[in-house]
């Protein structure tokens, strides 16, 4: 009889991630290659200023490449036929045609607003169409239906009843409306993917092709791969890292997994539990300052508050999250009996630091710029700029004699980067094309700059999903602009808070998951907080609450069935359906789930001022107050879930666990009393039971 090892059809092994490999071969291939690499260096142009041109055309231009590029490419990594390729690069060149025609038009367009001829409108509904079969051919049918069902309620939304209903909009209106401007395809989305998105997923390339995920990989083996469930711990601590510089956390599942879970699976951990550690990691990083993959920008751009409120609001939850997830897949070990590697097979986190520490140096200018005021745009060009010069210029100094001249040379790099504060980009612009110049001229130098030309191509073709997904979320908040949709279910939810504030965060944290379905992290936090977001605030939730609220939900759909991108993403690396991984994911991703609640009642758990708790007791003891229930209620919740503490746990013993987490999470009338009460109870008769076991031993 054939053993059943959950092998996925061959199909099913690029469903959710079509562009996983590298570019193909041939001559087509290279040409895809190049326009890449055109692209990223369009974009770094663009965030450098070394090409000046209007937002609105920057953001055409944009979304044109996104075409150029995502149709093809996705033509031949599905496979289609002489007529799906034709298709293909139909409307990529018609892509291309949208983007030329906003460029030469732009003064013409701007002075017709209103009054769009008949041309425009053709230009405008080639440009929904593309959009809409670039997303679906990507990213499946979910936000193509969601921004379809929009986009039929601006159009015929008037013959709805009430409150439903909007005063009716012409159908030249609707287009012109979406298609030109900053309210619709143009919008504050697709703006946040030419701009943040796109250099934070290059400054990730970059890093990763210089050897980053191999760095955090060894210093998390040399830090607790020899502690119980370290395969596990490896992986929790290099996604983690790794997921809060990637612009996506799909995407870090299949990078760093493509070496933790074969390394947790060796290592004795079921399959879909390996895939749902990593899933949770990697989305996890989502949510960890400094970076959060961007969204950290989005929120702070939307909110118009500084960066630095946005990193102290998610400080404390984004370490309830992965102590969550490390208490989790520490038990599960426990329960297993999976202890650690011996030190003699794991790498030194000392000697992996001093070999590799100059790869950090980017990371910790970036975060001081953020810290510092400096816009997230500066912060990441710069950021990029370092990078640039620490690859370069470490190909060179390989070159040189070692010793004093090394050193030398590193110095003078050292102060041309310094120099960048007195006297602009331009001398590190300059210093970067005399690095080029000197590389061209060794093996070693023209292998280093094949590795920048490679992350730039990388970075672009990273970019494609977001960047598409931005662009058709924009027809979203385009509707919602023009109908005012995002009142109506606003008044909805204030309607039922009015009455239970927690059915409101209950139908608000399942709109968010629903809508997250199938949407990267960025535009669904785009989506959730236009349509959730002023609803909460109206209902007395303070406004960065509100927004880590949905952004939450809206991370943790991708760990959710039946969608589950994240956990679909871990499927052909772990040899397990996506549907079991995504069961395994909910429960090690608890602290996701809880914390925001939490957060909503306490506001200090998110260090915000507010809050009942907070007037009682006062600011700083509300602060320790809920983040200790928070901890302990996520600790009663893992031993609950696992069904081990120090020995296996009986179905009793387990079920006054998880009433003693929910009693400490719900925020009811003597709830906190009756869940402290419960968790002594449980702590006492642990105690007692290990009193016994010692005694017979």
């Amino acid at each position: 009889m054939k053993s059943e090892t959950h092998e996925l059809p061959e199909a099913d092994l690029g469903l959710h991630d079509p562009l996983a490999e590298s570019f193909p071969g041939g001559a087509e291939g290279r040409a895809l290659f190049w326009l890449a690499v055109t692209f990223s260096g369009f974009q770094i142009a663009v965030a450098a200023h070394l090409i000046d041109l209007p937002s609105q055309v920057v953001r055409a231009v944009h979304v044109g490449f996104l075409m150029a590029l995502g149709l093809p490419l996705l033509s031949i990594a599905k496979r289609w036929g002489p007529l799906g390729r034709m298709l293909a690069y139909g409307l990529a060149a018609g892509g291309v045609a949208i983007a030329a025609y906003q460029w030469v038009e732009f003064t013409d367009l701007l002075m017709r607003a209103g009054d769009p001829l008949p041309r425009d409108i053709v230009m405008g509904v080639l440009a929904l169409v593309t959009i809409f079969f670039a997303a679906w051919a990507l990213m499946g049918p979910a936000l193509p239906i969601i921004s379809g069902l929009f986009l039929a309620y601006a159009l015929w939304g008037n013959h709805l009843p009430a409150p439903l209903d909007h005063r009716g909009y012409d159908f030249a209106q609707v287009i012109e409306h979406l298609t030109y401007g900053t309210e619709g395809i143009y919008g504050i989305p697709t703006y946040v993917s030419a701009t943040y998105i796109f250099l934070f997923i290059l400054f990730g390339a970059f890093l990763e092709k210089a050897g980053m995920i191999k760095l955090f990989t060894d210093v998390s083996l040399g830090l607790v791969g020899h502690r119980m469930g370290g395969a596990a711990k490896v992986s929790v601590l290099s996604s983690g890292l790794m997921g809060t510089i990637s612009g996506s956390g799909v995407a870090n599942v299949v990078t760093t997994g493509q070496f933790t879970i074969p390394l947790m699976k060796s290592f004795g951990y079921r399959p879909a539990f390996a895939g749902g550690v990593e899933a949770t990691a990697s989305m996890g990083g989502q949510i960890m300052p400094p970076v959060m993959g961007a969204v950290a920008f989005v929120m702070a751009e939307t909110l118009g508050v500084e960066y630095v409120e946005v990193v102290k609001a998610a400080l404390i939850p984004a370490i309830l999250y992965f102590f969550g997830v490390f208490w989790m897949v520490h038990l599960e070990a426990g329960k297993r009996n999976l202890r650690g590697l011996s030190r003699e097979e794991l790498p030194s986190a000392k000697a992996a630091l001093k070999e590799g520490w100059f790869l950090i140096l980017p990371l910790g200018v970036l975060i001081w710029l953020l810290f510092s005021g400096y816009t997230p745009l500066f912060a990441g060009t710069v950021g990029l700029a370092l990078t640039g010069l620490l690859i370069l210029g470490g190909s060179v100094a390989l070159g040189l004699p070692a010793g004093a001249l090394r050193v030398i040379f590193w110095v003078f790099l050292g102060l041309i980067a310094g120099a960048f504060f007195k006297f602009g980009l331009n001398i590190v612009l300059i210093a970067l094309a005399a690095l080029i110049a000197v590389n061209l001229f060794s093996k070693g130098g023209r292998e280093t700059l094949a590795l920048c030309r490679d992350s730039l191509a990388e970075g672009a073709k990273t970019a494609l999903p977001v960047g598409i997904a931005c662009a058709l979320v924009g027809v979203i908040i385009g509707v919602m602009t023009l109908t005012g949709a995002a009142n109506t279910f606003g008044q909805y939810i204030v309607g039922v808070g009015e009455k239970s504030l927690f059915l409101s965060l209950v139908l608000t944290m399942v709109t968010c998951i629903v809508l997250g379905m199938g949407i990267p992290t960025i535009p669904n936090y785009i989506i959730t907080s236009s349509i959730a977001g002023p609803a909460l605030l109206a209902l007395g939730v303070p406004l960065i609450v509100s927004h880590m609220f949905v952004f939450y939900f809206g991370i943790l759909a991708d760990l959710t069935p039946p969608v589950a991108l994240a956990c679909f993403a871990a499927a052909p690396i772990a040899k397990e359906r996506g549907l079991r991984i995504s069961f395994e994911a909910v429960k090690v991703a608890a602290a996701g789930f809880v914390v925001p609640f939490m957060a909503v009642y306490t506001p200090a758990l998110m260090l915000q001022d507010g809050g009942p708790l907070a007037e009682t007791i006062g600011y700083v003891p509300a602060v320790a107050y809920v983040v200790l229930k928070a901890v302990m209620a996520l600790g009663l919740w893992g031993v609950a879930v696992i069904g081990w503490l120090g020995r296996p746990l009986a179905l009793w013993e387990r079920a006054l666990a998880m009433a003693a987490a929910f009693s400490l999470v719900a925020a009811l009338a003597i709830t906190d009393e009756i869940g402290f009460a419960l968790s002594l109870a449980f702590g006492v008769l642990i105690w007692l039971r290990r009193g016994r076991a010692g005694a017979v031993a």
